[in-house]
């Protein structure tokens, strides 16, 4: 475990300091080519990083903010768009913004109405949006909660129906990447003290494919892929099919990429081989999502499925389809079992943390 922190702690220092040589140097180097070349050694050093690293829970998410967010947030850097080109825009963010911009699956939210005596009433957002982000913070510890309680009914799993069990992962797929992304967000928001967006929207209340994706599932992801996948691929779908089904073949091929990238995190946490199910079962979920954009568009709102009905109808398709194609990766490679065993060692690690700090406590009083 020593080791295993240690890598960890190499690992971002690393990192930082890729990130600190775009602020300096990469950003002087005109957008284009020249840049995305220049910026080609810091792509190869955040692949083969989280290779350092074989626990879980520290290189899961190293993997996920490394490999995917940061690579793909500094290409769009090379043609100066995206998180970091918008940072470099405002003379008052400094090096540590930068990075946490780079490093981190944060996204600052953005006021659409400019201070004005006009938009008095629009002024009071930002209050209210610190009030949800509170709510949400509030209910961490809950969800937390709730993430220890699913890992202790793994005990029981003898006793439990398998299709329960998959319910149970389900639940615990969603509670343990809110928790991961809720986390650094926290701590953004704290060092930096910057509003930020909700990288989920209840995606229980989802009404559709198309709302459960685009608006409420891992929106950190459909922030970062929109202008890397979809955007390009629509407008080149534009040209060769026009406006009306344009969106049809950028919505398979964000799926597409997601499968893939997905894919690629799947081998940094098991080393094995990939089978490409979890590929399939985005494009299942891209081909399923045009679908219904085109089903949408024939029918033009003349007919529309009330929430009590399409809601269970969409979180069924995801689970069910999840069951079989996203999970038995995680399942087949022991992915489960050691991301349970390595909970439990933390938590045990936590409780003898608080009775000796509680100890101490006592034999200073």
């Amino acid at each position: 475990m020593d080791s295993e922190i240690k890598n960890f702690i190499k690992v971002w220092i690393v990192s930082i300091a890729s990130i600190c040589y775009c602020y300096f140097l990469v950003k002087h180097i005109p957008k284009g080519l020249i840049r995305l070349i220049s910026l080609l050694p810091i792509f190869y050093l955040f692949i083969i990083l989280p290779l350092e690293l074989h626990s879980l829970h520290l290189g899961g998410p190293t993997t996920f903010y490394l490999v995917w967010l940061a690579i793909f947030k500094l290409l769009l850097f090379s043609f100066d768009q995206g998180p970091l080109s918008d940072s470099l825009t405002n003379p008052s963010n400094s090096l540590l913004h930068f990075i946490y911009i780079a490093l981190l699956p944060i996204k600052i939210k953005q006021d659409p109405h400019p201070k004005s005596p006009s938009n008095a009433k629009s002024n009071q957002d930002p209050s209210s949006n610190s009030a949800r982000n509170g709510q949400r913070s509030a209910f961490l510890p809950i969800k937390v909660l709730l993430l220890a309680m699913l890992f202790r009914t793994d005990n029981y799993r003898q006793y439990l129906h398998p299709y329960i069990i998959w319910g149970l992962y389900c639940c615990n797929m969603y509670l343990v990447v809110e928790v991961i992304l809720a986390m650094g967000a926290i701590l953004a928001r704290t060092i930096l003290g910057i509003e930020l967006e909700p990288q989920f929207n209840e995606p229980y209340l989802a009404t559709s494919l198309q709302d459960f994706w685009g608006r409420r599932w891992n929106l950190m992801v459909t922030g970062i892929l929109r202008p890397t996948v979809y955007g390009p691929v629509q407008g080149m779908s534009t040209r060769l099919l026009g406006r009306s089904w344009a969106p049809l073949p950028a919505v398979v091929a964000t799926f597409l990429v997601s499968g893939l990238m997905h894919e690629l995190i799947y081998f940094y946490l098991t080393r094995v081989s990939p089978t490409w199910e979890v590929t399939w079962f985005f494009v299942l979920q891209g081909v399923c999502t045009a679908a219904e954009v085109a089903a949408k568009k024939a029918v033009a709102g003349r007919w529309r499925l009330p929430w009590v009905v399409s809601g269970p109808i969409t979180l069924a398709f995801v689970a069910v389809t999840g069951v079989w194609l996203f999970f038995p990766q995680i399942t087949r490679n022991g992915v489960d079992q050691k991301a349970i065993g390595e909970s439990q060692i933390l938590f045990n690690f936590f409780m003898a943390s608080v009775q000796r700090t509680i100890s101490l406590v006592r034999g200073l009083f």
